[in-house]
């Protein structure tokens, strides 16, 4: 991010997992249970075809509503959907998860959020796709959003979109991935105070 003046976006558009809510997920747990190796799950799930692909969905979808009812908030996340709410500034909910598990997050943490994009609605992050839809059904143009996100999906498909990438670090540096995001924040509680003091984050 350069040194600019910053101008506040029209809209955010926040990942789920990891960002709004800790990341408790055990990965590594759902990959053993559906019996593949290290390859991103849902890609993976994508070459499977007939029984084996439909138990592998029925199984995805008990571990996800588990961690989904299980589910903590980041420090700052209300803080900052208030902060949003009362300055204008759009939102809008992307996630590789589930429309069923997204419902439980926000449920339980009393969310809401006026657009909500799962994988249920088409191709999913990395693929740029979900962050313009979103961006469309919020009325707002790419340019003048921000996507907000943990992992190098959300900063991929943002830079792909050419929606400006927020990094969310929770402290992980070096980044452990390539892709370059425009902004890194290390948490909720400081992405709110950019956004407060319309100043860069250091």
């Amino acid at each position: 991010m350069n040194q600019q003046p910053l101008i506040l976006p029209k809209a955010i558009l926040f990942d789920m997992d990891g960002t709004l809510t800790q990341d408790t997920i055990d990965f590594e747990l759902i990959r053993a249970a559906l019996g593949i190796g290290q390859e991103p799950i849902l890609e993976a799930m994508s070459r499977m075809i007939g029984d084996r692909k439909t138990a592998a969905e029925a199984t995805l979808l008990k571990w996800e509503q588990k961690f989904a009812g299980e589910s903590e908030l980041n420090a700052g996340c209300l803080d900052l959907l208030d902060w949003l709410t009362a300055n204008g500034i759009r939102s809008a909910l992307i996630t590789r998860n589930t429309r069923a598990s997204v419902q439980t997050v926000l449920e339980k943490h009393g969310l809401s959020f006026e657009v909500q994009i799962t994988r249920e609605d088409g191709r999913f992050k990395p693929h740029p796709e979900p962050l313009l839809l979103a961006c469309e059904r919020l009325g707002v143009s790419p340019g003048n959003a921000w996507m907000v996100g943990d992992w190098k999906y959300d900063i991929e498909a943002a830079n792909a979109a050419e929606i400006r990438s927020v990094w969310i670090s929770h402290g992980r540096l070096p980044r452990p991935f390539a892709e370059e995001p425009w902004l890194t924040v290390r948490d909720l509680c400081e992405l709110a105070s950019v956004l407060k003091s319309g100043s860069n984050a250091v």
